[in-house]
């Protein structure tokens, strides 16, 4: 089996109507889609971790006319919390998953959100089918290839796993020597090196730290 890496970008602005809503909203942030899956009356489940605005995110969700129902739970991060969705059907995520169901093709999650408006996704599945499925995506979305490699869970490139924004950040604090014992940058000179707020390097660093220390603490795990 083999893992591919794509960046999804859709004239939509969103894998789903009300995906596409979620990002719109100010105050929100969207960390991650958890999990996406589709039923056969054609409507579908998502499964959001989502940092911000609760009550702005309720109100859009609510009024969304593709919702059908919905439920906010809490986890124990500040501020973060996970959105589920049960919807009606909408583009393209219909017709990505569509795909995924005939080239016997595996989404795996999480799936992050770019800095330029799509989404990275991991999809595993045979060269062959990949290929296959690649020709059939719809032409209002832009595909582009990340990522090959052997796939096994848990122990894939740790690095594949961020967005690029993340992986730039991330890459920059190692390369100025932020993680050096003493430190030699705090995170004002990283800023100002990557042209964002000191905050921004913050976030980006926290989110890539507890992507990567998670995986690795999966991958060690003998169970």
């Amino acid at each position: 089996m083999r893992y591919f890496d794509l960046v999804l970008t859709s004239e939509h602005n969103g894998i789903h109507p009300v995906d596409a809503e979620l990002s719109r909203i100010d105050g929100v942030g969207r960390e991650a889609l958890l999990h996406i899956d589709s039923f056969g009356d054609g409507t579908g489940v998502l499964l959001y971790r989502l940092n911000g605005d609760r009550d702005s995110v309720v109100e859009a969700v609510k009024a969304h006319d593709s919702v059908i129902s919905y439920d906010v739970l809490d986890v124990e991060a500040e501020n973060t919390f996970h959105l589920y969705v049960h919807v009606h059907p909408g583009e393209p995520a219909g017709t990505l998953m569509a795909l995924c169901y005939e080239f016997a093709l595996i989404i795996d999650t999480p799936i992050e959100f770019t800095d330029r408006g799509g989404v990275l996704v991991t999809i595993v599945g045979t060269h062959d089918m990949l290929r296959e499925a690649l020709k059939a995506v719809l032409d209002h979305i832009s595909v582009s290839i990340q990522q090959v490699g052997q796939y096994s869970p848990g122990t894939r490139d740790m690095l594949s796993m961020l967005t690029d924004r993340q992986r730039e950040v991330f890459e920059t604090a190692v390369e100025m020597g932020y993680y050096d014992i003493p430190r030699q940058v705090n995170q004002g000179e990283l800023a100002d090196e990557l042209g964002c707020a000191p905050s921004t390097v913050d976030e980006h660093l926290r989110k890539a730290e507890s992507k990567m220390l998670s995986a690795l603490l999966r991958s060690t795990d003998p169970a």
